[in-house]
């Protein structure tokens, strides 16, 4: 049960702090001696996966102090004191203070562990509970950022939420404006680096020695019109996110540089010989195959094995359009908001034709939709509404129908027994409608 958890152990007496030590490792716990209050205070941290035993009699800051101290740190810490001073006033000081339990000296080895063992089992609990309790809060902050209710966002809200706080390169996968830079900020916001910078850097079409100097920063005088030193983007991110989109156009002699620094986790500034250490998470973004593009010798196998450590996919908004609406009233807000306009409501008629659209812009060209509906100029061409009020009813449902039916298709790989099981309709009925519509199976059998 506390394999992951740790023992600090204060004690300045060599001969106490090695028995006390020896005792807890007998028991299989994890221990960390130290001989001084300060050295502690630097390793401890709200959240720190373990508990505090510290003598009281110390020189320098003694044990009351230290557990003032990670009270005001982290008031869920356990911490146990030590002293050889059977002194109850003492006693009574540090238990208001906010000790969990106090150990006379001399102590015997099994009384020790099993005050101390208690002490992690208590700390154990805490931390799970507020894991779950974070857990809760990331996954409601994070379902009003990362909007909707299809299958695929909902599972890329848990791989987000996942992977985040771990320190894993990750790419991102998708067309042109389905999201790929707010997915990369949610892996940021919800992870461990969300107190530090997060760097965006689009690599389309950047010159070699910016892209170098953008990335790796430059001395004064590494090149001509470099009259400063320049702080690039990794330095920028210590300690956080390095955003690299549309990673696919970068040069291949770049890619090398990149590989390099990745692997090594160092890197050098433009005209300097001093390696400096990389701290920064790398997230990349791509709207093409990166793999069939180093099969083809475009993008280097290498470097996409290392930054693929992990791929999320973020689906076109035309295989999610179940979340058309809720995007749509979404943005609409906010767009109201930001012109100090009524935010107007859109019909039936008009989400209608939202989601009859195909949006090669995706989530992006909804936006620019819904701004425009805000500032009254989209009321006849809301996503080709013209054209659907040119149709007739007949037209319409066709349509609907078509969508609806390449929808179930294509969830279920072609097969029509799953599909018209989907649709809620005898397997005759839909062969007849999809000979009606001209659509075959074969166009929706994967691989």
């Amino acid at each position: 049960m506390f394999d992951a958890l740790s023992v600090l152990f204060v004690e300045d007496d060599p001969a106490v702090q090695l028995g006390g030590k020896q005792a807890l490792q007998l028991a299989g716990l994890n221990v960390e001696a130290l001989d001084t209050a300060e050295q502690a205070l630097k390793r401890l941290c709200a959240g720190y996966p373990g508990v505090l035993v510290t003598d009281v009699k110390m020189a320098g800051m003694d044990g009351l102090e230290l557990l003032r101290r990670t009270m005001e740190i982290d008031p869920s810490m356990p911490v146990i004191l030590v002293t050889g001073h059977g002194d109850i006033s003492m006693a009574v000081q540090a238990m208001r203070l906010g000790a969990y339990d106090f150990i006379e000296k001399p102590f015997s080895s099994e009384h020790l562990i099993e005050v101390v063992q208690r002490a992690l089992e208590k700390r154990s609990l805490t931390l799970e509970v507020q894991s779950l309790r974070r857990q809760l809060e990331d996954r409601r902050a994070i379902e009003g950022v990362l909007l909707g209710r299809s299958p695929a966002i909902v599972a890329l809200r848990r791989v987000i939420l996942e992977i985040a706080d771990t320190d894993a390169d990750v790419l991102i996968v998708g067309e042109t404006g389905t999201g790929k830079e707010l997915v990369a900020r949610c892996l940021h916001d919800y992870s461990k680096r969300r107190e530090h910078p997060f760097a965006a850097l689009n690599c389309g079409g950047m010159p070699e020695n910016l892209f170098e100097s953008e990335v790796f920063g430059h001395e004064a005088g590494a090149f001509t019109g470099a009259v400063k030193r320049r702080i690039g983007k990794i330095e920028y991110a210590r300690g956080g996110t390095l955003f690299l989109d549309e990673i696919e156009t970068m040069p291949t002699v770049l890619q090398v540089k990149l590989l390099r620094t990745l692997q090594e986790r160092v890197f050098e500034r433009l005209g300097s010989n001093e390696p400096l250490p990389m701290d920064c998470r790398v997230i990349a973004a791509t709207k093409t195959d990166l793999l069939s593009e180093a099969n083809r010798g475009v993008f280097r196998t290498d470097l996409y094995y290392r930054l693929s450590v992990a791929v999320l996919e973020i689906p076109p908004l035309r295989e999610r359009r179940e979340d058309i609406p809720l995007l749509f009233e979404h943005f609409v807000l906010q767009a109201a908001m930001r012109y100090g306009r009524e935010a107007p409501e859109a019909s039936s008629t008009q989400i209608q034709s939202l989601m009859a659209h195909h949006w090669p812009g995706n989530v992006r060209e909804l936006r620019n939709v819904a701004d425009r509906f805000v500032l009254g100029l989209a009321k006849e061409n809301l996503a080709e509404e013209a054209s659907l009020r040119r149709r007739s009813l007949e037209e319409q449902v066709t349509m609907f129908e078509r969508l609806l039916i390449e929808d179930a298709l294509k969830s279920c790989s072609g097969r029509t027994a799953a599909a018209a099981e989907m649709l809620g309709l005898p397997r005759k009925t839909l062969y007849d409608k999809m000979h009606r519509l001209g659509l075959s199976t074969e166009d929706f059998k994967q691989g």
